[in-house]
């Protein structure tokens, strides 16, 4: 019985003529007695013994194929694992290099940071209060010591006396107001 040719073959499946010969070489051909290629035996051998993704590829596409599996699923799952494992590399040099970082680290250091903020306004005034207190006094004094009236002599001035717990509290108050303001902020990290 006479078969085709290697060059039939080829353009009979869509192949090239070295592919063909490959796929004597590995068996995955039918071959009579007179070195000829079995086509339809051939066809039926090479769609059950090579991978499909490797098939779809050496065809160029769809034409050519033919075997038991759907080949667009099989590629679009490859496809997917391809892209999920690019990805997955992605993330992982951006972790390395610093560029990404914990979301919920992230999160916890952004509260961490603004708790501290709010702990230090919060015992501002307690700290403040005094020193403001003496500051503001010395210059209400300085400035009481003026004369009233032209041509008349400097009276020395009287002693101003702040109490630092009243200034205190009223520093408190604005200093809450101002965080209570600001409590109303959200971090969004994405």
């Amino acid at each position: 019985m006479k078969g085709m040719s290697e060059r039939e073959y080829s353009a009979h499946c869509g192949l090239s003529r070295g592919a063909i010969q490959k796929a004597r070489k590995a068996g995955r051909l039918v071959v009579y007695g007179d070195l000829s290629i079995n086509a339809a035996g051939s066809d039926a051998r090479r769609a059950v013994m090579t991978d499909p993704d490797q098939q779809r590829r050496s065809t160029g596409g769809d034409t050519g194929f033919s075997g038991p599996v759907d080949s667009s699923s099989y590629l679009k799952a490859r496809t997917a694992l391809t892209v999920y494992q690019a990805q997955e590399k992605q993330l992982a040099i951006q972790k390395k290099k610093g560029t990404l970082v914990d979301r919920a680290r992230a999160e916890a250091l952004v509260f961490r940071l603004a708790r501290q903020e709010r702990d230090t306004w919060v015992t501002s005034p307690a700290r403040v209060s005094a020193l403001m207190a003496a500051e503001v006094a010395a210059e209400v004094e300085k400035q009481s010591g003026k004369p009233e009236r032209p041509g008349r002599p400097e009276r020395p001035g009287r002693p101003v006396i702040i109490e630092a717990a009243i200034l205190q509290r009223v520093m408190e108050t604005h200093v809450r107001a101002q965080l209570d303001a600001l409590a109303d902020l959200r971090v969004d990290l994405g």
